[in-house]
This record gives structure tokens, sequence and C-alpha cells, in this order.
């Protein structure tokens, strides 16, 4: 960290909002030498990260830029610098230098060794604090009072706060209870930013499924492909009370939100002619259900998804295998906006500058999920919210730093 000089004040900087990218932005603002406060509506800092890495925090994903970038599609143009800035391998250098050592998985995810996030944030809280970094926890940013001054309530009633700087990074309008309530959208259309609406992002789908599936509750399904549109994953959907959840279904929930059916390749590593050549052979007098197991190795669940999907399945072995190969699921809509991993929506890049700052508000900045950005899980989310709290963090400082 570079301390300022003494004969000179630091410019005081305050960052909203807690999570991942704001804390790096605080990081940045520290290391400028600026004066930094963290403001958080709840009682404890990170809790949606904290959240994630119940499921072991993917951090990134081990590829190249270049593989990297289309997984956020719209946005990766405007992204691009920032997580050129700061990629898959400084997210894990980082992670190391915070003496988290991390592992790469099959699929290439990458998780800390200890596959929680608790250790992280500790030791990246006790950095921060070192650094001089102050955290108010329970203070809930309530906009801007008529002198450009922050107001907040807090538990010692409303508080006003004046700022050189600021960098909001409020999270989106997902897992209210966690933080991420998107309340904020209120308080910048007051001043004139016009908002893209939120919507789901990373969500489970709803299927009105008959009695039949009751016993298959809970249950996995891998080894699928998945396909939406223009959509497509190869993973594993867990079959719930109400429809579809996991990695896989949340890869192609975008397709489901802009209208698109849901298909399932239950058998993705055969072609058709090779499943049909398959079902082709005597039976017996074993069922269809026993013949497909045996003979395609297909559990119960899988079977019991083509039943419930195509009932009656096709004698044909070249129309069942068709059938198997892309499965029509009747999904009826998506879950709940505040069941979704993250959202869709918020702050458009065209109402910020290349440094993320508000063309309509000098001096303020925003980062993260509150950005018009979506990308699927797998390590993109984690690392879009780092890279753009750095970039805004950096970008910030430089602002604070020259005359206006």
């Amino acid at each position: 960290m570079t301390d300022p000089s003494p004969d000179i004040p630091p410019s005081r900087a305050a960052v909203i909002g807690a999570g991942p990218a704001g804390l790096m932005a605080a990081e940045e603002l520290a290391r400028a030498g600026l004066s930094v406060d963290v403001y958080d509506a709840k009682p404890s800092v990170g809790r949606k990260f904290l959240m994630a890495g119940k499921s072991g925090l993917n951090l990134t994903k081990d590829e190249t830029l270049g593989d990297m970038l289309p997984q956020y599609a719209e946005a990766a143009a405007v992204l691009r610098p920032a997580l050129e800035s700061f990629d898959a391998v400084a997210v894990q250098d980082w992670a190391g230098a915070l003496g988290q050592a991390v592992f790469t998985g099959s699929t290439g995810r990458v998780f800390p060794r200890a596959m929680k996030a608790s250790p992280l944030l500790r030791a990246w809280l006790r950095r921060l604090e070192h650094a001089g970094v102050r955290m108010h926890t329970r203070w809930r940013w309530c906009g801007w009072a008529e002198d450009g001054a922050l107001r907040f309530d807090t538990p010692r009633g409303a508080q006003v706060v004046a700022a050189d700087v600021v960098i909001l990074a409020l999270g989106g309008a997902s897992w209210a209870r966690l933080g991420s309530d998107g309340e904020w959208a209120a308080l910048l259309g007051a001043r004139g930013i016009d908002l893209a609406p939120f919507a789901p992002a990373n969500v489970g789908a709803t299927v009105a499924w008959s009695s039949h599936m009751e016993r298959f509750l809970g249950v996995a399904l891998k080894s699928i492909a998945l396909k939406s549109g223009a959509f497509r994953s190869r993973g594993e959907a867990v079959i719930s009370r109400s429809g579809l959840e996991g990695g896989g279904i949340y890869e192609v929930s975008r397709g489901l939100r802009e209208g698109s059916g849901l298909r399932i390749d239950l058998l993705p590593d055969w072609t058709v002619d090779q499943v049909a050549e398959k079902i082709a052979r005597p039976r017996g007098k074993a069922s269809l259900s026993n013949h497909l197991r045996k003979v395609l190795k297909l559990e119960p669940a899988r079977i019991a998804l083509a039943q419930e999907c195509a009932r009656p399945l096709a004698t044909d072995p070249k129309a069942l295998a068709r059938t198997l190969k892309s499965l029509s699921v009747p999904v009826t809509g998506l879950r709940p906006m505040d069941e979704a991993i993250s959202t869709a929506g918020g702050v458009p890049f065209a109402a910020l500058d290349a440094g993320l700052m508000l063309r309509a508000a000098p001096g303020v900045f925003c980062a993260g999920e509150m950005l018009d950005w979506e990308a699927p899980t797998g390590g993109y989310l984690i690392t879009g919210c780092l890279a753009t709290g750095r970039w805004a963090g950096r970008a910030a400082a430089t602002w604070a730093a020259a005359p206006h």
C-alpha cells in the first residue's frame, strides 16, 4: 500500500456494498492512498460471497481470456479491459496471496482447497483493515443530500457522509436476504439514470410434474446436454418439486427467459443411429423401461423423465432414439427472481464512461453485479465482479487525484 503524504490529507472514498466488487474496489482505493470507508446495509459483510462458498466457492475458470469472454455475451467487449487486467490467472494469484491455495477441477473450475469462502474472506478483511479500510455495517444507503453528500439510515439514526469519490457495488436484485435487493434502482432513477429492467439469470425452470415424478425429487440427471435457443450446456440438472435446478439448467436459463423451449439430450455421447441400434436389440419379455436401462445404461431418473415428457414412448427404435436425443421438456416458466443466483439488468454501460463512472454523476463509479451484464455460473460471475471492482477502484483513484 502507498502511504499518503503527511502534509496532504488523503481523499475520502466511500464504497457502498461489501461484496467481492466493493471489497476489491476498496483495496485499490486504499492502495492508491485514499482514506476508504465501506458501507453495507447488512450486519456483516460478504454475505452472498459466503453463501456461494457453501457449494465450494468457484472463483474462476482456468481458461484463456479468449475462451472466457464469450461467456459474457453482449457485455464481452466493454468488460474486456477489466477482465484483461484481472483474468483467471490473476484471480488465482490473488487468492494465493491471501494464503488460500486453489485447485482446478476436472471441468476447469477453480476452487480454494478449503472449499469454502470464510477463510478467504477473513484473510481479505484482515488485509483491508491493515490497509486502513474502515467497515460500517447496518448502514443502508438512502441516496444523496441536496449538497451531494451521501445519506444513510444507521443504528444511530440518519447520517450524512461527504466523500470525494464514491463507488457503488450494490449487487443485483436476487437473494434479498443477503443484501442484493435492487432497491438502489429507485435512487439512481431519481438521478435521471435509465436502468435496464432486472431479470432472473442462472435460475431454475418451472415444470408441472405429474405424480409419476414424486419419487425422483432431489435426484440429479447426470451426463446430459441441455439446449434452449442459442444456449447450450453439458452437465447435470436436479429434479426438484418445482421443476429443474442446477448448473446445467442455469446455463440455458437465458434462452428460457427469452421464450425458447427446453430440449434435453439424454445420451449426448451417442448418435441417433447408435442409440437406435441398441434399442433395436431383442428385448424378449423385458419391459421397455428395463430394456432401455440395460442396453442404454439409462438410470431410472432419465427413463422417468423421458416417460414424463414423451408418453407414450415410441416403439420404433429410430423414432425413440430421436426422442431420447432431443426430449422436449414442458417448461412453464422460471423460478422467481429472488431465487435466481444472479440477475440481468441494472446500470447500462451506455450510462458509464470507460472507467465505469456514471456520466450523470461525476465521481460516482459502479461495479459488480449491479452493472447490466450476465454470465453463467462456473467462475464467471465472481471473476466479473472482482475484475470490475478492481477496474472501478483504479479509475476512481485516478479521478480523485485529478483536479476538478
